[in-house]
């Protein structure tokens, strides 16, 4: 603390800061005594930033006998909020429940319920979660009579999030006289009217409706100007243009932005996110003082100087060099793994010797770049009754397209099969109403049938509509087209005849959204999880029912088995944490295994083994040097501390 009295700026007669500085270094104590104005905190991983910028909300209302109401401090996610909250908290020693901390979206719902009738709103205003407004969306288009299957829904709901996250109504949209953007901007237009009449918003008009109502009212817009003195934005680099322009809105020309981010952690931009940012702040800021975080409390210097190396290949950085006082470490082992199937064997080799040696298996975590990456490690965690848990994404087995392709391949085994009949009977859409589906279900339990059979009783009998008797015995012929066609052939070819046959890949394809091109990359993983399974006869004797051994036929229920067999990651033993590398940001563990694929090449991919046990598989290290290739390879060696 004697650098802050040097500083002149208190005196200890005074006033005891000690609480607020006794456990800061030399860098997070400058950030958090800088003097009143502009200042942009380049906070390298595991530098304490969250705690850099708490400390510093106290500073101004402890030192700088700032009123806590004055101050607007932002982060992302409810989880983050929640501890920025629980640490000023703790820190001021009062309760925060006044004071405005919280998420971009949670700021702005509270300033248009406060102010709903300037934001052109009812007082009761519904907020539209992502599914609400897919299926708005939905009755959007059948009103204006636009064929899902040419205009699919998703696509649209990117289109109109990503237009509103940059700023643009309907009227601002440039079509270029281009034909698809004009029929997307109609259906924007049309679903901005639905949203007014219904008196409801989503999240991304949540934001722009904010910014819409500080922007266009001057009184308003003065009135907070003069309120909040200090803003200070957590995780800046993920910051999208809507969210930099109400800081800016919002700082006017006196209010002081404190900013904690770090471009090097910049992996958002597929969802809006805009690095770039972080370099015009200190243009629309100016001027503005940097404080750079460098010392790390979390890695080992071997770990960070791996992360360093790395990240140096990218240019346009701020530029920042990660180090610890504490040790070395184990050296860095590369290991060239032959395929995903060898990768996820090396891992799962160095995971249970660790376990074997009295480590805890929940100080284990497997990262990867993408969650489709995931089905291998899984596959081998069932097989292994080793309990884990997928973070930041569903398990892979239990994704909803997963699902649907291997009902497919059950139903062609086996007609009778209930449960797969009705999850795909309409799925993608073929013109089978939930009336019909209700009506076969009904002749089905009444007269004792499978579904099958009862919509064959159905359709014999005439007692359904033309068009859904048209519809279904189009489905049965498909069932049955796909049976003899896939009938001699290995299990990987079945299952990429079915994906493609019953128009799985089609319908996620037309969508070009990055969630339903993930969709089809989980669809054609699929397949390559087929080419690793090799059939014997005791494998298959130990199946319901089993037809011959050596018998290629049964796909379905045997990589079903992955699906269901839940044992092991629903005990509540410690598990294995899998997840992408985006959850694992600010969450760091001792053993991490980063697992990058085998990317669009067959070749032999190297792998990273870090600390005792964990391992980086990285195509990351072919990876083309540029900054959003190289940023998902430092993330987590950065997240890794032993």
């Amino acid at each position: 603390m004697s650098e802050v009295m040097d500083k002149g700026l208190l005196s200890s007669s005074t006033m005891d800061v000690s609480h607020i500085l006794e456990d800061l270094n030399q860098a997070q104590r400058e950030a958090v005594t800088a003097a009143a104005g502009h200042i942009l905190v380049l906070a390298g991983a595991g530098s304490g930033k969250t705690r850099v910028l708490v400390h510093r909300i106290a500073w101004l209302c402890q030192v700088e006998d700032i009123s806590p109401f004055s101050v607007f401090a932002v982060t992302f996610t409810n989880k983050a909020a929640a501890e920025m909250r629980s640490r000023v908290e703790k820190l001021q020693g009062v309760p925060v429940s006044g004071m405005w901390v919280g998420t971009f979206h949670g700021m702005a719902h509270r300033l248009l319920r406060t102010h709903w009738k300037e934001a052109r709103l009812p007082q009761t205003f519904q907020i539209l979660d992502s599914d609400d407004q897919y299926r708005m969306i939905r009755r959007i288009l059948k009103g204006l009579a636009l064929d899902e299957a040419q205009w699919p829904p998703k696509q649209a709901q990117a289109f109109i999030n990503a237009r509103k996250d940059e700023g643009q109504r309907p009227k601002h949209v440039d079509t270029a006289h281009n034909p698809t953007y004009q029929q997307l901007v109609r259906i924007y237009t049309a679903y901005e009217a639905a949203c007014d009449k219904a008196g409801a918003v989503d999240f991304a008009e949540l934001l722009f409706r904010t910014l819409e109502l500080i922007r266009d009212n001057d009184a308003l817009r003065d009135h907070y100007q003069k309120r909040f003195k200090h803003i200070l934005v957590d995780e800046f680099q993920d910051t999208n243009a809507i969210q930099y322009a109400l800081i800016r809105l919002l700082a006017g020309s006196n209010n002081k932005v404190f900013i904690v981010g770090d471009d090097d952690q910049a992996i958002y931009g597929w969802r809006g996110a805009k690095v770039e940012n972080i370099q015009l702040f200190q243009k629309d800021f100016h001027p503005a003082e940097l404080v750079r975080l460098e010392q790390n409390y979390r890695s080992t210097t071997t770990i960070l100087s791996a992360a360093n190396a790395l990240i140096d290949n990218n240019a346009d950085r701020m530029g920042k060099k990660l180090w610890t006082s504490g040790e070395d470490g184990e050296p860095i082992l590369f290991y060239n793994a032959f395929n995903h199937y060898d990768e996820a064997r090396f891992v799962l080799d160095h995971i249970n010797q660790w376990i074997d040696d009295g480590n805890p298996r929940a100080d284990i975590a497997i990262l990867y770049r993408s969650n489709v990456q995931s089905r291998v490690f899984e596959e081998k965690f069932v097989s292994e009754a080793i309990p884990y848990r997928v973070y930041g994404g569903m398990r892979y087995f239990e994704r909803a397209e997963i699902k649907d392709a291997l009902a497919y391949m059950r139903l062609i085994d086996n007609r009778n099969d209930m449960s797969s009949f009705e999850r795909v009977v309409n799925t993608p859409t073929r013109g089978i109403g939930d009336r019909t589906v209700e009506k076969i279900r009904e002749t089905a339990r009444e007269q004792d049938l499978s579904m099958w059979q009862a919509a064959q009783h159905l359709i014999e009998e005439n007692a359904l509509t033309a068009r859904a008797a048209n519809a279904l015995s189009v489905f049965m012929q498909l069932i049955d087209s796909m049976n003899v066609d896939t009938k001699d052939l290995e299990l990987f070819e079945q299952i990429e005849h079915v994906i493609h046959e019953s128009g799985l890949i089609d319908h996620f394809g037309k969508e070009k959204s990055e969630k339903a091109q993930a969709r089809v990359e989980n669809l054609e993983e699929l397949v390559t999880a087929g080419r690793g399974f090799d059939f014997d006869s005791s494998e298959l004797e130990d199946m319901d029912n089993p037809r011959s051994a050596g018998s290629r036929r049964r796909p379905g229920r045997r990589l079903g088995r992955l699906r269901t067999d839940d044992d092991a990651a629903q005990c509540k033993r410690p598990r294995i944490s899998a997840g992408i590398c985006g959850w694992f940001r600010g969450r760091p563990v001792p053993k991490s295994a980063f697992a990058g694929g085998r990317g669009q090449t067959r070749r032999r991919t190297p792998a990273l083994l870090c600390g005792h046990h964990p391992c980086a598989t990285k195509t990351g290290i072919h990876l083309r040097r540029t900054q959003d290739a190289l940023r998902p390879g430092y993330l987590p060696i950065s997240v890794t501390f032993h």
